[in-house]
Formats: structure tokens, sequence, C-alpha cells
């Protein structure tokens, strides 16, 4: 019998692509683990205006995410970009409205990473990865870090945190991904990824 591939799913908000491009390199080290696949889902922006709504299909990139998604994944890796050091108002949206996977436990045990995106260096890189961790932890997740054992850590002068990956996309997000954080978001996407396999196998 064929043993059933792992969906690890990364969700993401992204406003002006710096975040979306991270969780593509999450991606890539999550289908470099074998079998498992990577199922990369947005989440559409809020508005305060009321009347404002986005399209059911996002115009580019990945789908919106549906609840089934949650349910469905082996593990999770939460993007956003960074709105006054915490996630943004989208992402924090979404998760609002998962009380049915946290009543059911559909994501206790279960293995999950975060990551950032930030105009400035020194932007909130760390407090909006802690934020995204707050509700994983509540819905009983096993939350993984960047351990020191990757050497970009202590070299990358762009982003990177054993929190997760981060990136500093400038004042008008047109700094590109360093080498160093390319290599650290393909870390953890591996990491995660191999996690999950191990919980499976256990």
């Amino acid at each position: 019998m064929t043993p059933t591939r792992l969906t690890i799913l990364v969700l993401y908000y992204s406003r002006h692509g710096a975040t979306r491009k991270l969780a593509e390199f999450i991606a890539q080290g999550i289908e470099g683990v074998p079998g498992c696949d990577a199922r990369l889902r947005t989440v559409p922006a809020v508005s305060t205006v009321t009347e404002a709504t986005e399209p059911e299909v996002p115009n580019s990139g990945a789908p919106y995410v549906e609840l089934q998604d949650l349910d469905e994944c082996a593990g999770i890796a939460l993007g956003s970009p960074t709105r006054f050091g915490n996630m943004a108002a989208p992402l924090k949206y979404f998760l609002d409205g998962t009380s049915s996977q946290w009543l059911n436990g559909s994501l206790s045990g279960k293995p999950a990473c975060v990551f950032t995106s930030t105009g400035s260096l020194h932007g909130g890189q760390e407090s909006t990865l802690l934020s995204m961790m707050l509700p994983l932890l509540h819905h009983g997740m096993l939350v993984l870090g960047l351990p020191y054992a990757h050497p970009a850590l202590m070299t990358t002068s762009t982003g990177g945190s054993p929190y997760g990956a981060t990136h500093w996309s400038g004042v008008n997000g047109n700094q590109p991904i360093s080498d160093d954080t390319r290599q650290l978001a393909i870390a953890l996407g591996r990491r995660l990824a191999e996690t999950a396999s191990k919980l499976r196998s256990a």
C-alpha cells in the first residue's frame, strides 16, 4: 500500500509580494522532503468600508484559503507582513473564524511555523512572528523555529530570526530577498515538513 502524501498548508497574506515570495521559498523547502506537498493559500483583504468587497477568486497568486484546508493539512506555515509589530488584519480576521477547528481539535498536535516581511529592518519582525504564534498555540499546534545550526542566522543582515523566517523589504518594498533569507525560508519549510513526517511515523 502506498503511503498517503502529507499536505502542508502555507497560508499567508501579502500586500506587495514580499511575503508571498517568502511563502514560495518555504513551499520549496516543504516539497524537497519526500512524501510532502505544499498547498499555497492566501486570505482576502479586509476593509473598514463595509461596502468594499474582494473578488471570489484572487486576480493573481494562490487561491483563498478555506476552513477545509486546515482540516486536511499535516502542518501549517503562517505568514504576514508586519503591521505595527503585529500580523496584518486580513490574516487575523481569518484566524478569528477558526472556532470550529479549535472546538474539534483538528489542528492539535500538528506542527507549525511563522514568517514575515517588514518595510524597515527593526519594524517589529519578531513581535509579528510572536503574534502569529499565539493563535497556533491556542489551537494546540507544535510551534517550530529556526535553530542556530543554520549559519545564515548569524551572518544575515536582511532579516532572519530563531522565531521564523523574515525579510526586510525596504520602505518601498523593493529590497530583493537575500541569499541568506532564501536559505532560511527553505530551511524552515524543510524543517516543518520533516517534523510532520516524523509525527506521522511515530
